[in-house]
């Protein structure tokens, strides 16, 4: 049975969640990066920044909890966790440019098998630039790319990236609706799979050619 989108996206966030641990300082982007931030475990203590000036977010806000002051990067109302920490977007970059970020989750254009991303420019689209992205890439210890695994049928995971680059060489991870896939020097390499795609369906899905790890794994979503 196909997934709609939302059962989608909340996969590919929870399956994020799962690689945050106790005591991380974790970036969430905008999109569907952010909707990592209801999925992480109550046993986790962890703490989430934000580039526009907040340490300490709890979650994203609901109908009866939003603070028009209180929103993260993407504008979306949030809440803050006991001891959130506010400031400037000066320091904020101070923390991310000075390698204090462990984990920074982010969505992409396209990630070819080098590690490249390209996340910031849209065809046909007017953008502002590429922000924080390209600090945020650089700056942390371990880039995550969360989306969706294809465009309209269109590859995002790549050879090479044809679009402008955010960054070269700094992606690390990229998890999917159809599974998890880490970057390493001998290219892409398929390490889970989500329980509705077989293999074939995977590489059908991906312009670079995927190494399938030797205990590949099941991806077990909770219910």
């Amino acid at each position: 049975m196909a997934l709609d989108k939302h059962q989608i996206r909340r996969n590919i966030a929870w399956r994020v969640a799962q690689e945050l641990n106790d005591g991380d300082v974790v970036n969430l982007g905008i999109g569907m990066p952010s909707l990592v931030a209801n999925e992480i475990d109550c046993d986790i203590e962890l703490i989430l920044q934000s580039e526009n000036g907040l340490l300490g977010i709890a979650s994203l806000a609901d109908i009866t909890n939003t603070d028009p002051d209180l929103v993260n990067a993407g504008g979306q109302p949030i809440t803050a966790a006991a001891g959130a920490s506010y400031f400037n977007s000066a320091d904020s970059f101070a923390i991310i440019r000075g390698g204090h970020v462990d984990v920074t989750v982010l969505g992409a254009l396209q990630v070819d098998e080098q590690g490249n991303l390209a996340n910031w420019i849209i065809p046909g689209k007017m953008v502002p630039g590429m922000g924080g992205a390209m600090d945020l890439v650089v700056g942390a210890k371990k880039v995550i790319v969360s989306m969706e695994h294809t465009a309209k049928g269109k590859h995002k995971l790549l050879n090479h990236c044809t679009l402008p680059l955010t960054a070269t060489h700094q992606v690390n991870m990229i998890i999917t609706e159809m599974g998890v896939i880490e970057i390493t020097p001998e290219g892409m390499l398929l390490t889970e799979i989500a329980p509705e795609y077989t293999i074939e369906e995977v590489q059908l899905a991906t312009e670079a050619t995927l190494i399938i790890a030797e205990n590949l794994r099941v991806i077990v979503f909770p219910e």
